[in-house]
Parts: structure tokens; C-alpha cells; sequence
């Protein structure tokens, strides 16, 4: 049985599943979700299951506040029959999508359907899960290197990001008498197929962002992963209200 469990949102692809496959190998438990690709939420659990792990995946679409007020109970469920316990001790707030578009042309859609998935889900969700994250818990929300610097076409997506950033901050300050520390973490640019994988296909913009990286090359999943996965494993409960850059000294 795992001493520790991290409940993650967006855990069988890219940024999530690096992050779930680093935590399993340090032997806490996982639970993950997925939007709709059970083929690549089941591949990942077998990887876990591969290296010694545990985990569990549940199906979840964050924009939709009825999928979240059930989830709790869908939870509790899953951790039982899988950990023999009902309570989490970490959340990562991961699942998200990406968009470009000029901010002259970007519509009123766009704009709900980014709020939805990286402002309204994150907050609905971890309100809904406060009464199952165990005191001292530990709680990362993902932000984005473009909150920091300005590339055109990303002024929604990074607005949002800027909100998580300071819900963040909030949060750290509410949830701090229960001993229960919330950081940030922004990436820089990643090879996966966020984006429609821009980053990791196009070599054109790979060698740009090399290029503007102190470190010399693009990031990978793991590099985020690993530090996630660092972040919630290691001695670092003094650390809280934070916003943590992982992008190789992106455009410094």
C-alpha cells in the first residue's frame, strides 16, 4: 500500500502522464483523468503497472460543473478499491488545451471555452475535492511561461494562466492554516502535441526556441514531470505561494 496519493487531471498524455509516471516510481499512488482518449489512459496505466506502480484512471470533462460535483463520490469509490483509503494528499490542477489566435481576432467562444478549462475547472474542482485532501497536502496548479513573457496570439490563453496564478496565491493563504501548501508551475515550451505539437514537429520553431533558452534546447515531458513529481515528494512544505518556472531559462 502507497503512503501517498496524487489525484491529476489530464494524466494520460503528455505533461500529466510524465507527471504520473514519475510519481509512481517513487511509489505514491496515482489517480488520474482523462477527457475522452481511454486507449491512452489505459496505455498509461499499464506503464505504471509496468515499473511497479498503482494507479487509477477515471473518465472526467472539467468544463462540465455536473461531472465535477459528482466526482467526489466517483473518488472515493476508485480509492477505496484500489488504496483501501477515501483521501488524497495531493491535487495537480494539469489538464488544459492550447490556442493561438490574435487578439483582435480571438471570439467571445474562445474566450468561455479557455475560461472553462483552465479557470472555472481548476477552481470548481479543487473546491469540490477540499474535503479529501489530507491536511499537510500539497497542491499544484500548471500555469505557462507565456504568463510571463508576451508571445502574439497567446493573450487569452496566457490571461488565464495569469488568473491561475492568482488563485494560487489565494488559495496558499486560505488553505494555510491546514498546513496544506499550493505553488505554481509554468512551463516553457514542451515538445508534445499541445499545440498541435508546434513545439516538438515544426523544427523551425524547435530551433527558436532553442534559441531563446538558456539551456539550449526545447523542453520534454519529463523535465516537467520529474519536477513535479520532486515537488510533491520531497521536503518542500515550506515552500507555498509560489510560482515555479520550468522552461531551461526561456527567454531571459
Amino acid at each position: 500500500m502507497t503512503d501517498k496519493i496524487t489525484f491529476i487531471t489530464g494524466g494520460s498524455r503528455g505533461l500529466g502522464r510524465s507527471m504520473a509516471l514519475k510519481l509512481a516510481a517513487q511509489g505514491i499512488g496515482v489517480v488520474f483523468t482523462y477527457a475522452g482518449n481511454k486507449q491512452a489512459a489505459e496505455t498509461t496505466l499499464a506503464d505504471i503497472a509496468a515499473q511497479g506502480g498503482t494507479a487509477a484512471a477515471l473518465q472526467l470533462d472539467q468544463t462540465d460543473p455536473a461531472q465535477i460535483a459528482s466526482l467526489p463520490d466517483r473518488l472515493r469509490t476508485t480509492l477505496r478499491d484500489t488504496f483501501g483509503r477515501d483521501t488524497i494528499d495531493h491535487i495537480v490542477n494539469n489538464a488544459g488545451t492550447g490556442h493561438w489566435a490574435l487578439f483582435s481576432d480571438t471570439t467571445e467562444d474562445q474566450l468561455d471555452d479557455l475560461y472553462a478549462v483552465h479557470v472555472k475547472g481548476p477552481f470548481l474542482l479543487t473546491q469540490a475535492l477540499l474535503p479529501m485532501i489530507e491536511d499537510g497536502g500539497k497542491i499544484v496548479m500548471i500555469s505557462s511561461g507565456l504568463a510571463r513573457f508576451a508571445l502574439p496570439g497567446y493573450s487569452a490563453y496566457a490571461a488565464m494562466k495569469g488568473a491561475v496564478e492568482v488563485l494560487t496565491r489565494y488559495l496558499a493563504k486560505e488553505l494555510g492554516a491546514r498546513h496544506i501548501s499550493v505553488n505554481t508551475v509554468a512551463p516553457g515550451a514542451i515538445e508534445t502535441d499541445f499545440g498541435g505539437g508546434t513545439v516538438r514537429d515544426n523544427p523551425e520553431v524547435n530551433r527558436m526556441v532553442a534559441d531563446h533558452t538558456a539551456l539550449g534546447r526545447a523542453g520534454l515531458p519529463d523535465d516537467i514531470g520529474g519536477a513535479v513529481a520532486a515537488l510533491l515528494s520531497g521536503e518542500t512544505r515550506w515552500i507555498t505561494a509560489q510560482r515555479i518556472e520550468i522552461s531551461g531559462g526561456q527567454s531571459i
